[in-house]
């Protein structure tokens, strides 16, 4: 009797140890489940806080309807300029070829939607890339966008500076005929900083890895020559 009931006991303990090793299992994938809905609940915030960031922006006067860009001209040609005002690169570009580029579209043949990115804020100490682009929507603001960015490009800073101060980018517009006092406010409150970040996130989804970019009818650009861009005008408009 004694071996029956020690087997009966044995098989108890048995049963016990089973039944915890089964609730310990038990706990650990709920546990484990739980973690990765939280995770997968985290990542789809995530997802959803980054998008919103970029859809909440306000665009200047002058933007193209999707607010990635000013528009200047009304020609049946479409030249896409992705430039960076801290771009060494761009500066050149635009003294070889902007005249060009102006040309074209007082003759009528071309406009242009001028994506000001901000790709270069790690080459300043003061994210001047970022600063120079919210300002340009400032300018188109007051209506004078092409005139501040050429002055931009002409007093271009050194690439590891802290560029241009929003005191020197103020006087700057009201050196082009903009309201001081609306434009500084502007300026210093950054109320494009958000169009700015809309802007160069779209150029980077639209594949624009570099600047400057020109494109024409949605076209890469490679030689960006007045020959070259005056051909690939012609070309597009035919």
């Amino acid at each position: 009797m004694s071996s029956r009931k020690g087997q009966r006991e044995a098989a108890r303990v048995v049963r016990e140890q089973l039944a915890r090793e089964k609730r310990r299992k038990r706990t650990l994938w709920t546990s484990v489940a739980a973690v990765v809905v939280l995770v997968i609940a985290g990542l789809i915030g995530w997802s959803v806080f980054r998008s919103q960031q970029s859809d909440s922006f306000t665009a200047p006067p002058g933007a193209n309807d999707p607010g990635t860009g000013i528009v200047i001209g009304g020609g049946p040609v479409t030249i896409d300029l992705y430039e960076d005002y801290l771009c060494p690169a761009c500066k050149q570009f635009q003294d070889t070829s902007g005249a060009t580029i102006n040309q074209l579209v007082s003759e009528g043949k071309a406009k242009v939607v001028f994506h000001p990115v901000a790709y270069l804020n790690r080459f300043s100490t003061t994210e001047y890339s970022s600063r120079s682009s919210a300002a340009s929507g400032c300018a188109a603001k007051g209506g004078k966008f092409k005139e501040f960015t050429d002055v931009l490009f002409a007093k271009q800073p050194a690439e590891g500076s802290a560029g241009l101060s929003d005191d020197e980018l103020i006087d700057i517009g009201a050196g082009v005929g903009l309201d001081k006092g609306d434009f500084g406010s502007c300026v210093r409150e950054g109320t494009y900083r958000s169009w700015t970040e809309h802007v160069t996130d779209e150029a980077s989804r639209a594949g624009v890895t570099g600047t400057p970019t020109i494109k024409v009818n949605g076209k890469d650009v490679e030689d960006r020559s007045p020959q070259g861009i005056t051909a690939a005008v012609a070309a597009a408009g035919k």
